[in-house]
């Protein structure tokens, strides 16, 4: 099959080179491995507990519906994997903010190159257990409290910490994995593949809401199913919209030729964190149901309950995270004073800008301008599931909302994105061998 070397490639090429370049079959053959060995531990359970005592005390829970979304349902179950991905999501969190707080980590992320951050996401590694086990002791203390254990007591609390945290590394394992070894966005895949593992029974529990004949029921659906289909359109235009800021190389004079001005663009995405912004917030809303575990305080526990899906607090409070993270992963990824520096030593400007400290002034208006719009988008996407819901009386994809839908999507053009790039470099290792 003739490509161009030049150009995106189109899905019969990338379907083919999945098929048939033994690369990137086996990275796709390894993720799909690692994806359903993830899913298979949800079902192992934790033992010595009473599962139907348990399932009949936290059915109607808004706090485990909300929780349950990131874990495929292992917390409900209570599998071995229950914890699943969240603890190094929220141990990434923490060390995002250390690095931009602490001087000799943030040398670390720039200046030391792969070793730095080799030491980095090894550190992330041990936050990562450490919150693991908060969040285990905080998960057996409440099971203990439910009364569902066969044998309550310190051994029981020992056990099921134990084996809640062996099976969170082990996740976290197999993401790092899927990242090195098979397709990419390991973290992200895992969360992927938890919310996919609901929507049968949300479309199951949908399908018979439609077919029960009441006509306000069935136009409900199909007002929802509509919003959810103009709410992907729209999430598509915007995770993939981006700024295109001109630029133009000075004149460069070899022997005797001349080349004139080369003429370019320096592109700045509407969403420069993509669906990290949401995943964040949402593992910030879990952290003080983790706190009201762990502590078993009945105030905080009353407080956590308005910070949960349809809680009073829960819209305000989740669209002040979605916006600071937005800026603050925009932070992270761009640096308009470095790019300025970068752009003046290869010779290039910005038509009407004065190199240095005008640049970076300027490319730091138009990035906040940009993180400002792409944040406002998505507290909007937020809230609107909601909304509709709450209007149509249509409750089937409860928890299912905005950010399952954003990380969805986001997860998805992230990953077709990554197997684009393993199919243009299976282009050039064909040119070389040629």
């Amino acid at each position: 099959m003739a490509v161009s070397r030049d150009k995106t490639p189109s899905a019969q090429e990338t379907f083919m080179q999945m098929a048939q370049a033994a690369g990137l079959r086996g990275r796709l053959l390894r993720s799909i491995g690692m994806l359903i060995l993830a899913r298979l531990g949800i079902y192992i359970p934790v033992p010595g507990i009473d599962r139907a005592r348990f399932a009949a005390n936290i059915e109607g829970s808004p706090i485990v519906g909300f929780l349950d979304l990131f874990s495929g349902g292992g917390l409900s179950q209570l599998g071995i994997f229950a914890l699943g991905i969240l603890p190094f999501i929220n141990a990434s969190i923490i060390m995002q903010l250390l690095t931009a707080a602490i001087p000799s980590l943030e040398d670390l992320q720039k200046n030391e190159g792969e070793a730095g951050r080799r030491k980095i996401s090894q550190i992330t590694r041990y936050v990562a257990l450490g919150w693991a086990v908060i969040q285990s002791v905080g998960i057996a203390l409440w099971i203990s409290s439910q009364q569902v254990a066969l044998e309550p007591g310190p051994l029981f609390v020992a056990k099921t910490v134990l084996a809640l945290t062996a099976g969170s590394m082990f996740v976290m394992w197999l993401g790092e994995l899927i990242t090195e070894r098979g397709i990419g966005n390991g973290a992200s895949l895992l969360i992927f593949l938890n919310i996919v593992s609901t929507l049968p029974r949300s479309i199951g529990q949908t399908i018979e809401l439609a077919s029960s004949g009441d006509r306000n029921l069935v136009g409900g659906v199909v007002i929802l199913v509509l919003v959810f289909l103009v709410m992907i359109v729209g999430i598509v235009f915007v995770q993939e919209g981006t700024r295109r800021i001109p630029i133009i190389s000075a004149r460069r004079q070899v022997g005797r030729k001349l080349y004139l001005e080369k003429s370019n663009y320096l592109p700045l995405r509407l969403n420069q964190g993509g669906v990290m912004p949401i995943i964040f917030a949402s593992a910030v809303l879990i952290l003080p149901v983790s706190l009201a575990n762990f502590t078993r305080s009945e105030s905080l526990a009353r407080a956590v309950q308005y910070l949960s899906p349809g809680g009073t607090l829960y819209v305000p409070f989740y669209l002040a995270m979605i916006v600071f993270f937005s800026y603050f992963y925009a932070s992270l990824i761009i640096n308009p004073v470095d790019m300025s520096q970068n752009l003046k030593k290869m010779g290039s400007s910005i038509p009407g800008i004065r190199p240095g400290r005008a640049t970076s002034e300027y490319i730091e208006r138009v990035l906040n301008r940009l993180t400002f719009l792409g944040a406002i988008f998505l507290g909007l996407v937020a809230i609107v599931p909601t909304a509709v819901e709450s209007a149509t009386r249509v409750r089937t994809f409860q928890g299912l909302g905005a950010t399952s839908l954003l990380i969805l999507v986001g997860v998805a053009i992230d990953t077709a994105k990554q197997i684009q790039t393993y199919v243009i470099s299976q282009r050039y290792e064909g040119m070389v061998k040629q």
